[in-house]
């Protein structure tokens, strides 16, 4: 071949790779509180002994946008994955539960694996993005992908122990879920790669973990990193001072667990039940190994897009679906409006913006990920939802957190973040509604009228918490009914009626 055509080619593949979209890898955890080792300090979320043990995920974090202070929307599974994936809070969706689907209850919305793939990506859904089945998601809303969904087979699934250290010869021959997944995921990324690589088609690639969702099956190897004697219990293994009963998380399905259910407790979920010190110690103990197998994992599909040289032009982001108790306030689970439940981990890394890594302390909320990942794969950007998006298909109930990647003060951001939670009480239907500000988190349980009103009435209360987290960060004294509050509370009960609007900067409404 002439030289002069050589490079002319040359110049052309390199022109045409420097052009090329960002592609998106989309990483997803189940269940993960922020106690990993990139979030440090007392109100990351509680102390936990020993640390736990995430260099592949502290190692993201290093080149990433962190949100030290992110908010789900709902701690529960789907809620809070809806809300996400579709930029709008449940009250816009409609979902509450497991067991509706938000094209069906709440409106077609485009989610943000579809939008990418209305703008040319291929898009690839692997485990557990949109809470799976039909109730849910129509089997994990084919719409939204380009490619047939891809589960893993739990191997383990016939097992009823609540944890269960694999021995490693097991594991080679039975690969855990997330191993398998994570097996998948690698293949996925050297399939795509070569298109992606030469600009013809770039790839949005969502890989959801199981882990450390119960029940919580790992390695035994991760055992290492947690003798049982550097375990500690929970600094407050009670119940916050003056909790109003509405705000308890009943556990009582812990006793469905056949290492549980041979102790034959009574009251296990109970408010201010305690599992014996040595128990507690040991689920503790197997939640941190949980989580340190699903970080194991992450590093391996991280470690197989650097191996392919995807690195510099892919954004990867990752978040856990919402916070998990580990016998804080004596509770155990999601489920609630605490701190421990409604924040999660949350970081974005996005090539030549993020390298050297950015921390920002501003409140930030699941719904800010869709507009803040087109904004960074420059495709066009999702505009706010007006106050009835029912018929909307695109539009967002969250900001793009772009600005905080380019200054992490970025002074015009909203002041507060939202979170919900629905129980029953005796006959009545109930929604706890919760704003985090940032010094307090204020949580109100008025009634709730659902379908078609989906409306709170606020004259209506089964129960108020306010704490003070420049002196209470753990939240175990509510000050909802402190007469030296009561003009705090009047604020912030205001602001939580006026709603997740008028928390946004002025010019944003």
């Amino acid at each position: 071949m002439h030289l002069g055509l050589v490079l002319t080619v040359l110049v052309c593949c390199c022109v045409q790779s420097s052009n090329s979209r960002k592609n998106v890898l989309f990483l997803v955890s189940d269940d993960m509180r922020p106690n990993i080792g990139a979030y440090e300090g007392k109100e990351y979320p509680a102390p936990v002994s020993p640390k736990m043990h995430t260099p592949h995920l502290n190692a993201l974090a290093k080149k990433s946008l962190l949100l030290e202070r992110a908010y789900v929307s709902q701690a529960l599974c789907s809620p809070s994955r809806t809300a996400l994936l579709s930029s709008r809070r449940p009250d816009t969706t409609h979902v509450y539960d497991l067991k509706h689907y938000f094209r069906l209850v709440g409106g077609n919305f485009t989610t943000l694996p579809q939008y990418f793939k209305q703008n040319g990506y291929r898009t690839m859904g692997i485990g557990k993005i949109f809470h799976p089945g039909m109730a849910a998601s129509g089997n994990d809303d084919p719409i939204s992908w380009t490619d047939p969904y891809f589960h893993a087979k739990d191997t383990y699934g016939d097992m009823k122990d609540i944890w269960y250290a694999v021995p490693e010869s097991k594991v080679k021959r039975e690969p855990l879920q997330d191993t398998i997944l994570a097996n998948h995921a690698i293949g996925v990324l050297k399939e795509v790669a070569p298109k992606a690589k030469s600009g013809e088609q770039p790839f949005f690639v969502a890989v959801g973990f199981h882990k450390p969702h119960l029940p919580w099956y790992f390695p035994m190897r991760f055992l290492d990193y947690y003798p049982l004697s550097s375990l500690r219990e929970p600094e407050n293994y009670y119940v916050p001072k003056d909790m109003p009963p509405v705000a308890w998380h009943n556990f009582s399905n812990f006793d469905a667990f056949s290492d549980i259910k041979k102790f034959h407790f009574k009251d296990v979920g109970y408010i201010n039940f305690t599992f014996p010190r040595e128990l507690t110690l040991e689920l503790r103990r197997a939640y941190y190994c949980a989580l340190s197998y699903t970080d194991s994992e992450v590093g391996r599909v991280i470690a197989e897009l650097d191996k392919l040289g995807l690195a510099n032009n892919t954004i990867i982001s990752f978040w856990g679906d919402h916070g998990w108790q580990l016998g804080e306030h004596s509770e155990w689970e999601k489920h609630t409006n605490f701190e421990m439940a409604t924040h999660a981990p949350m970081m974005v890394h996005v090539p030549g913006l993020t390298d050297h890594g950015v921390k920002s302390q501003h409140l930030t909320e699941f719904v800010d990920l869709f507009p803040t990942l087109a904004e960074a794969a420059e495709l066009p950007p999702i505009q706010l939802c007006p106050e009835d998006s029912s018929k909307v298909d695109l539009c967002t109930e969250g900001m793009s957190m772009v600005p905080l990647m380019k200054n992490p003060n970025y002074p015009n951001w909203k002041t507060a973040a939202f979170s919900q939670y629905p129980r029953e009480v005796g006959q009545n239907r109930v929604m706890g509604y919760s704003i985090r500000t940032d010094q307090y988190r204020y949580t109100e349980w008025p009634e709730f009228q659902g379908s078609p009103q989906y409306q709170p009435q606020w004259n209506i209360e089964f129960g108020a918490e306010l704490y003070d987290h420049h002196i209470d960060y753990q939240e175990n004294v509510n000050r909802a009914n402190d007469p030296a509050y009561q003009t705090v509370r009047d604020e912030l009960r205001g602001k939580l009626i006026a709603g997740w609007r008028q928390a946004l900067p002025p010019g944003y409404k």
